[in-house]
């Protein structure tokens, strides 16, 4: 009798979690998600310029156009066009875009449907002697690598991917790399910090590989640039969790947004995890801390002048910058592995939110509701036992 019983709680127990899982998969698995329709083009209505390239990604959804426009004429440029509709341009005069001196050498058109502008520059890699394993930045701080000034590989197309790869003349067997991703719908890159995009985003991956520092205790800053029009990006809000589930240890994400538009899902966003890895297969024990400084204020003519991109579209552009240092006191030196990985998240719209997977929520489920169908059952037993024993006392009416 006791096997039985036993046998039975186990048989509802996962009846309980095939139904808690399934119900989390329809709830939260969301169906088919939005999609968008995606072309690349490379150098559009012109041959390769010296120098670098211009990539132009479109994609088109139901009643708008995002347009992903990533240059390395100059420092490497990421620019993205809103439109609301879908049969928006991108035009290029080659003359004027090469020409540093003017602007109006690339167009959206129709003007008139442009919704948003903004564009992220990587202007700058800094790097400083930590002579005190404190990670702060003092006057040990060495001359910095302008990337406007690198040399830079031609982008290396594959499907909906970019990579671009650079060097100074400082630089001693190594490099400095960017690779763009964009999407038609949203996913999850595999290796971390596996961040979740939509169709609204573009992914913008930076790592430093195989460089040989300026000392030992050597540690490095990535300097940042948003420029835009109505809307600048002149805050970093800090957004705290209490799920780790997709990039292990972390519990917080960063995303540079409008002050002034933070709130509406008009407007755009940069997004990152605070994390960097020193190596190229990132696993928890090569996971290292990034931070961030308040966005400041910057020269929008420094902007234009160290971008092509920023140059030919833009004419009086509203500039804020940042710097993301990698590692705090405490932790290994870029000189133990030579390597440092950064993804960040470009896009418009309300930055994607990570939420539990269906599994988990179907164990939460098990965990917190199998004790209630367990207490349940044992009332229903002990009320169904009592009654039986009840019953079994009564004396029955002799014929």
């Amino acid at each position: 009798m006791a096997t039985m019983k036993k046998r039975s709680c186990r048989v509802s127990s996962l009846i309980f979690l095939f139904s808690a899982f399934s119900l989390s998969e329809s709830l939260f698995s969301g169906g088919e998600t939005f999609k968008r329709k995606v072309t690349v083009e490379l150098n559009p209505g012109g041959e390769a310029p010296p120098g670098g390239d211009l990539l132009h990604a479109r994609a088109v959804g139901d009643n708008d156009t995002l347009h992903f426009l990533f240059c390395s004429l100059g420092a490497p440029t990421l620019l993205l066009v809103h439109t609301n509709t879908t049969s928006s341009t991108v035009k290029v005069n080659w003359t004027q875009f090469l020409n540093p001196n003017i602007s109006g050498g690339l167009k959206v058109e129709p003007e008139s449907s442009v919704l948003y502008s903004n564009s992220v520059v990587f202007s700058r890699l800094l790097e400083y002697n930590d002579v005190n394993d404190t990670a702060e930045v003092t006057s040990d701080l060495f001359p910095p690598y302008e990337l406007q000034d690198f040399t830079w590989s031609r982008l290396n197309l594959s499907d909906f991917t970019a990579r671009l790869c650079g060097v100074a003349e400082t630089f001693t067997n190594g490099s400095l790399c960017l690779q763009l991703s964009v999407f038609e719908s949203e996913g999850r890159d595999q290796p971390w910090p596996s961040l979740l995009h939509t169709a609204n985003s573009s992914q913008l991956g930076v790592w430093l590989d195989g460089v040989l520092p300026r000392a030992t205790r050597s540690r490095f800053l990535l300097e940042l640039r948003a420029v835009g029009g109505a809307y600048p990006l002149n805050t970093v809000e800090v957004h705290r969790s209490i799920d780790d589930e997709y990039t292990p240890s972390i519990f917080q994400v960063s995303r540079w947004v409008s002050a002034v538009n933070s709130s509406s899902d008009v407007g755009g966003f940069v997004q990152w995890k605070p994390v960097a890895y020193r190596r190229s297969a990132p696993a928890l024990e090569d996971a290292t801390p990034c931070r961030h400084s308040e966005p400041q204020q910057r020269s929008g003519e420094a902007a234009a002048s160290s971008s092509r991109l920023i140059r030919a579209f833009y004419t009086q552009p509203e500039t804020f910058g940042l710097n993301v240092s990698f590692g705090l006191a405490g932790e290994p030196f870029y000189n133990s592995t030579r390597f440092l990985s950064w993804t960040v998240l470009v896009g418009v719209g309300s930055p994607p939110i990570d939420s539990f997977s269906p599994l988990v929520l179907a164990i939460m489920a098990v965990g917190l509701g199998t004790p209630m169908i367990l207490l349940l059952l044992g009332g229903v037993c002990v009320c169904v036992r009592k009654r039986a024993a009840a019953s079994s006392t009564v004396y029955e009416p002799i014929n």
